[in-house]
């Protein structure tokens, strides 16, 4: 099935893209959502007219994300742990962990949005990217650190 996608959609295309889907995907997923149209004649002069106004939006939306981007990139993120013997984590920190610790300095993310490939499982510093928008991915610095350490090893302040 032919459709003409009315945003951007990760892993399929960008606004005004004419791209082939099942017709699941499109009747139950993206029609409903208003992410997409199906490709007919009539349907393709209806959204030549919308185009303008869909693009306006988008460019709205990663402006707005641009900013928060640069507020986020500018935290750093301590999450204290609990270690034994040689430094080895108990357990390890996941995106849900990191997610929690946006939440206490009031940025409400969606773990779904932290991407880490696999969960730390040590101390240190790391770059963790975060999806705000398709086009906008800042990275944020998370400090893993031992449990009773957490100020005086990094010296953060608040």
């Amino acid at each position: 099935m032919q459709v003409i996608l009315r945003t951007n959609v990760e892993k399929l295309g960008k606004l005004g893209d004419v791209v082939k889907v099942k017709p699941g995907y499109a009747r139950n997923y993206l029609i409903p959502k208003k992410m997409a149209m199906e490709a007919t004649p009539g349907n393709m002069r209806v959204f030549e007219q919308q185009r303008q106004q869909l693009q306006k939006r988008l460019d709205e939306e990663r402006f707005q994300a641009q900013g928060f981007a640069d507020k986020l990139q500018q935290l750093e993120i301590v999450i204290p742990v609990r270690v034994g013997e040689h430094d080895k984590l108990y357990g390890s920190v996941t995106n849900a962990h990191i997610a929690d610790a946006l939440a206490k300095k009031g940025y409400e993310i969606d773990k779904k949005k932290i991407e880490l490939p696999e969960p730390i499982r040590s101390l240190g510093d790391f770059q963790v990217e975060v999806k705000l928008h398709p086009e906008v991915r800042p990275e944020l610095t998370v400090s893993v650190v031992r449990h009773g350490e957490e100020k005086s090893s990094h010296g953060e302040q608040e």
